[in-house]
């Protein structure tokens, strides 16, 4: 069964050796100013043999922060911090895309360099407490995004992908998961909006689809992958009607033949995955968290993904590629080191070989 891993695929326009890619996980050790540094690129440099690097979620924007540390990519010191990442994962020969996320309502003024009010979709606080350099805090009521800044922010994920590429990334993922700006649009307890981005499934999904759109013309189809999460209640997300609202977002998207669609944390609702894989006419790339690899190889041998991610297991292991083909025993991972910065639970878990 393990066999279906190691078939090379091309995703897009991004050839790759072979099916095992590395998930998105945010990490927390950028500068304040949102720069990746040496240990970054260190960091994701030793993980190079994964088929696809999917980076930590990357800020387009300033409002785009929600968490402490998170990198930007939409200055010139932030491509300049990601060419460093770039460089050295190409130098190990591999493959590498950037994440595109905005965390909207997800953040705390405290977070931020700007201190502002988080925006969303509509003014609904979230439940939950954000951690802050003074510990954990209340999130705020975000302001409201006007129509025209609606525009505006999709302006800035073009910019931002094209930022991304100047780095020297091979493409970039768009976040549209787990609670964060695209998904506030597309859930109807963050979206209570009464203009051409609220209400109906059509206009609901619209926001998703002009990102999409906006950075597809810019850097090109075959280099834009978007990920999404149906049904996940993450981040104080409550959706009803999944089974209407995806597939109309996905025939949209289909239109646009974008390189991939990475579908994560679906709360296991195969019926809606098979209907989604269906629609969906390129690469499909599938995070089916906390499975075994045997669980994900077959998923590809099934077709019903055509690459899978690893999360926790690729920070824990950054020989994992090795030790899958080997047989070789995993790292244990340490949750209390994972946001805790510097190299501890970062780049100090030791390869197979050490």
């Amino acid at each position: 069964m393990l066999n279906a891993l190691w078939n090379p695929i091309v995703a897009g326009e991004i050839p790759l050796p072979h099916r095992l890619a590395m998930a998105p996980m945010t990490r927390n050790r950028s500068t304040p100013e949102g720069i990746p540094t040496e240990l970054n690129a260190e960091y994701y440099a030793q993980r190079a043999s994964h088929a696809l690097i999917i980076t930590e979620g990357t800020q387009p924007n300033a409002d785009g922060q929600g968490y402490l540390l998170t990198p930007g990519i939409y200055s010139e010191e932030h491509i300049a911090g990601w060419r460093k990442v770039t460089d050295a994962v190409h130098k190990a020969d591999g493959h590498i895309v950037i994440q595109l996320m905005h965390a909207g309502r997800m953040s705390h003024p405290d977070n931020t360099p700007h201190h502002r009010q988080p925006v969303a979709p509509s003014p609904v606080q979230p439940a939950g407490d954000m951690f802050t350099p003074s510990g954990p805090q209340e999130m705020p009521v975000p302001r409201e995004l006007s129509t025209e800044e609606v525009a505006a922010t999709v302006d800035d994920f073009r910019h931002a992908a094209a930022a991304a590429i100047a780095a020297g990334a091979d493409g970039v993922e768009i976040h549209g998961a787990n609670g964060y700006l695209l998904h506030q649009f597309l859930a109807t307890n963050t979206n209570q909006r009464t203009d051409r981005y609220g209400g109906s499934i059509d206009n609901r999904i619209r926001f998703a689809v002009e990102v999409a759109t906006a950075v597809a013309e810019e850097i090109g189809a075959s280099r834009t992958g978007l990920r999404i999460s149906p049904g996940n209640p993450f981040n104080d997300i409550a959706e009803s009607d999944t089974h209407d609202l995806y597939p109309a977002l996905v025939r949209a998207l289909a239109h646009l033949d974008l390189a991939y669609l990475h579908i994560g944390n679906h709360g296991g609702d195969d019926e809606l995955l098979h209907t989604l894989r269906k629609l969906w006419p390129n690469t499909l790339v599938l995070n089916r968290a906390g499975t075994d690899i045997a669980t994900r190889a077959k998923d590809i041998e099934d077709g019903i993904a055509d690459i899978v991610t690893v999360g926790v297991m690729a920070l824990a292991n950054p020989d994992l590629v090795e030790r899958v083909r080997t047989g070789a025993p995993l790292n244990t991972p340490d949750p209390a080191t994972v946001y805790g910065g510097g190299e501890a639970g970062y780049t100090d878990y030791p390869t197979h070989t050490a």
